[in-house]
């Protein structure tokens, strides 16, 4: 079972202590010789001689009490402070791969259409095998636009499908009214600028 001094840190001390009693002890000892030594003189001196001495006695005892004050002040002002916790820094966490790293920008091409046009319907499996194909360098997206009218509004169409050519930074580049086949969308992209690094081989 441990008392309330074991539960101290180590880098902490009880105020006070014996040591500031030493001085004190001190100045009561010596006013104990000093009792004694006037008795002492008392019985074999003089009277004068008896008050010389009771006066160099005096002035001892005032200097051994001016050295205990001096002696217990100096002792406080090294008292040691305890020490300040040393505060961890917190770094930040680093960021994941995914917030590193933004989606690259791609050209993208947009058909609007209807899912029952027939035009439309042969555009379907163009758009399906771009999307896949060029996955990493195209984006290729599908509108409807009997059931959004407004995005026909939106890019201003006159007849379904149409093909809308925007490179990486948004701006229109093309676009053509009807059926569109594949070839002729590759090419369009290679006349204008966009080189599409043919896909590799799918193994069977």
């Amino acid at each position: 079972m441990t008392n309330g001094m074991d539960m101290l840190p180590p880098t902490c001390c009880p105020t006070g202590g014996s040591g500031d009693l030493v001085p004190l002890l001190v100045v009561v000892g010596v006013l104990f010789l000093a009792h004694a030594a006037f008795q002492w003189i008392r019985k074999g001196k003089g009277a004068l001689e008896m008050k010389n001495m009771k006066n160099v006695v005096i002035v001892a005892i005032v200097l051994v009490a001016v050295a205990a004050v001096f002696t217990i002040k100096n002792n406080r002002s090294k008292t040691p402070e305890p020490e300040q916790p040393a505060t961890a820094e917190v770094s930040a966490p680093a960021p994941t791969s995914a917030e590193a790293s933004s989606p690259a920008v791609l050209p993208r091409l947009i058909d609007l259409g209807a899912d029952k046009c027939i035009p439309c319907k042969m555009m379907a499996p163009i758009l399906e095998d771009l999307k896949t194909a060029y996955a990493e360098q195209l984006q290729v997206d599908f509108i409807d636009v009997w059931k959004n009218p407004d995005a026909g509004d939106q890019y201003g169409i006159r007849v379904i499908p149409t093909q809308i050519f925007f490179d990486a930074q948004g701006k229109e580049l093309f676009r053509h009214e009807g059926f569109y086949a594949k070839e002729d969308i590759l090419a369009k992209w290679k006349e204008l600028g966009v080189a599409l690094a043919a896909p590799a081989p799918q193994t069977p």
